[in-house]
């Protein structure tokens, strides 16, 4: 059966290897964990998964796999368990109060011979009472009733005085498209990298030493060189305002896992699309403006661009001159996007708007053919994407 687990999970691209599931065998085999479904479910999916973003993937295929525990008939779990497992595993769990209890009960044997009978013999849900399994009820076996010597059996439980919980393991979701959050964010900016070294000579460099020692027949001859350290230069440019409040939250954890991430980073807000002026405070957006061709001059082509927008507008803001919402643009925001796709050949355009809706909207049509396909979903997937196509601007992101 584990063997078939294996091949469920790899044949649903989750990357597992036959190392993984050979470690998981000898771990079973040396009774790491104890025998109940959530101990098996942590163990494989600390083997199995390697990347925080596969969790939800291996849980769904947990499920998939194992089945709802509720919906298989109750007499094809209880009939068919090792009764010396059974026992010597839920005697090492009782304290003497419980051993006491359940031999005034009659002993354990005598309990699961009483459980094996109810079960041939009940066919219907019961609750109350103190026979059948069912609900409530001072019945030795079911859910949610008061036994100090019962099994309980489904449900979350009631008064927590079962033997033994067999029940249904609920697994919450992880998924890289659904969690967005600051950590995650961060992690997804990590892949923007561009590690050299600057600055003082503090960190030993081993090779060198030890090749120069051995041109030196053997005389010491310490090496030093400058840490790496992440050297990126991020031009952060948002929307707001309109239907960007709609998103405000995401674009706040992205801007401030942003700032953390990135030393060198600068940032500058639009509204709609960008033309000749932007701005870095918001409440002083008209008196406090900065020309569009003052950033070019000061800063250059090394800077990765990343623009965030739901590129939501009329379409005429984008493609005709005086289009703007705000004020008479002499020039067009394309004619203003295509000198920034000139001075910086790395840029990409996060959206917040769920992807599977692009393709219904004019404006977001229009930019994402300015951009060659680089515009990507505001998620963890889609920033790490972005992150990449930073790094190699022939990467793209295709419906």
């Amino acid at each position: 059966m584990l063997l078939d687990f294996f091949y469920h999970l790899k044949s649903n691209h989750l990357p597992v290897s036959i190392r993984e599931h050979l470690t998981l065998l000898e771990a079973l085999d040396k009774e790491i964990v104890a025998y109940n479904v959530d101990d098996f479910y942590f163990l494989s999916r600390a083997i199995y998964v390697k990347h925080e973003q596969n969790l939800d993937l291996f849980d769904r295929l947990f499920g998939q796999f194992f089945g709802d525990l509720s919906k298989i008939p109750i007499e094809n779990i209880l009939l068919n368990i090792d009764e010396d497992w059974l026992k010597a595993n839920v005697l090492k769990e009782l304290s003497d109060e419980e051993k006491a209890k359940i031999k005034a009960a009659g002993g354990l044997d005598e309990l699961l011979e009483r459980l094996k009978k109810i079960v041939e013999e009940q066919k219907e849900r019961h609750s109350g009472g103190s026979k059948w399994i069912g609900t409530g009820g001072t019945s030795p076996f079911g859910n949610s009733g008061n036994n100090p010597a019962g099994f309980r059996i489904g449900g979350n439980g009631g008064n927590r005085t079962a033997v033994k919980v067999w029940d249904q393991r609920d697994f919450k979701n992880y998924d890289d498209d659904l969690e967005l959050n600051t950590r995650n964010i961060k992690m997804a900016l990590r892949k923007l990298r561009i590690l050299n070294r600057e600055g003082i000579e503090d960190e030993l460099d081993i090779d060198e030493t030890i090749q120069k020692t051995s041109e030196n027949a053997g005389l010491l001859d310490i090496k030093m060189q400058a840490s790496k350290q992440n050297r990126v230069k991020v031009l952060l440019l948002m929307d707001v305002g309109g239907s960007m409040d709609d998103h405000i939250y995401e674009c706040s954890q992205l801007f401030s896992a942003a700032k953390h991430q990135f030393k060198h980073l600068e940032f500058f807000y639009f509204h709609n699309c960008v033309y000749e002026w932007l701005w870095k405070d918001n409440k002083r957006r008209f008196e406090d403006k900065i020309s569009t061709w003052d950033l070019f001059n000061k800063f250059n082509k090394d800077y990765k661009v990343i623009f965030i927008g739901d590129a939501s507008m009329s379409p005429w803001e984008i493609t005709q001159p005086k289009g703007s919402v705000e004020y008479y643009n002499e020039e067009s925001g394309l004619t203003w996007l295509e000198r920034f796709k000139n001075k910086y050949p790395h840029f990409v355009w996060l959206n917040p708007v769920n992807d599977g809706y692009w393709q219904y909207t004019q404006s977001i049509q229009i930019i994402r053919k300015w951009s060659e396909n680089k515009m990507f979903p505001l998620s963890v997937s889609g920033i790490g994407k972005a992150m990449k196509c930073l790094k190699n601007s022939k990467l793209t992101f295709d419906l």
